[in-house]
């Protein structure tokens, strides 16, 4: 099937704006007069509320335009990013050798980073150097489904391929001085095998996954890339959510275009954390 064969966009096939400008979207966020990208932005943030509690410190690696202060609510969340920003708390901050204190933070956010990194599986070690005893990686990402594929297609802006090894730590699966080079697949490559995940990354067990956003995302105009949107009221946009809640569930192979995966440090209780999902 054609969608299934391995996509390689180049970089001057995108059709969406802002491709490697985050202070320009974060401008354009910020001076938007729909409200379809922000609740976009504040359901991506605020499930996390679920599984940190007020007393947390955490940071967030690879925060784009470094909104999830404004969601989260924790004693502390440390913006970085492998660029620079004066919103920024810590510039250059590579998510697979960060400059952070062994076991500094009770949680880790990482949120459409996965996909980006050339040696994603060399993560892993790191966020669970810096994490607590216990301590939560907090994983939104891309689902590779029959929806995200169309639209990699149709956008030209980030690609996929299944025919990688995931778990080789010496195969770069994306160019690692291109930020924004992406393999939507990666995701699924690495958390659908749950005994190769669990044998590869022996620091974490994955203890929550959700699937999430189709017509949201679709009706958001993007986040950093972006594109057309038509403007709706709250009502509309709280029914599009209830819309893809229900057939991301039970679709998620055809219709889910993001993934949420709460995944535990091993050494600490497992009372130390909500399981209330």
């Amino acid at each position: 099937m054609m969608l299934d064969a391995p996509f390689h966009p180049r970089p001057d096939e995108n059709r969406m704006g802002n491709l490697g400008d985050v202070a320009a979207a974060r401008a354009s966020y910020f001076s938007r007069t729909s409200k379809n990208l922000e609740y976009l932005v504040r359901t991506r943030y605020e499930w996390l509320n679920e599984w940190v509690g007020p007393d947390d410190d955490g940071v967030e690696l690879g925060c784009g335009i470094g909104v999830g202060r404004d969601f989260v609510r924790a004693r502390s969340v440390l913006l970085t990013d492998m660029s620079e920003g004066s919103w920024l708390d810590v510039e250059n901050v590579d998510a697979i050798a960060t400059p952070f204190a062994d076991g500094q933070f009770d949680f880790v956010v990482v949120q459409n980073v996965l996909h980006h990194l050339a040696h994603p599986i060399r993560f892993f070690p790191e966020a669970a150097r810096i994490l607590k005893p216990g301590g939560l990686l907090l994983v939104r990402d891309v689902k590779c489904s029959f929806m995200t594929r169309a639209m990699a297609r149709l956008t030209r802006v980030e690609g996929y391929a299944y025919n990688v090894d995931v778990f080789d730590p010496a195969v770069a699966l994306s160019d690692p001085a291109n930020l924004w080079e992406a393999n939507n697949a990666i995701p699924d490559l690495l958390f659908e095998d749950r005994a190769r995940f669990a044998g590869a990354v022996p620091e974490f067990e994955i203890v929550d996954e959700q699937f999430e956003e189709c017509l949201l995302v679709l009706n958001s105009g993007g986040v950093t890339h972006k594109t057309i949107s038509v403007p709706l009221p709250m009502p509309l946009l709280r029914l599009l959510r209830r819309i893809d809640d229900a057939i991301t569930a039970r679709w998620p192979s055809a219709f889910a275009m993001q993934r949420n995966l709460v995944l535990r440090r091993h050494g600490g209780s497992p009372d130390a954390v909500p399981t209330t999902l």
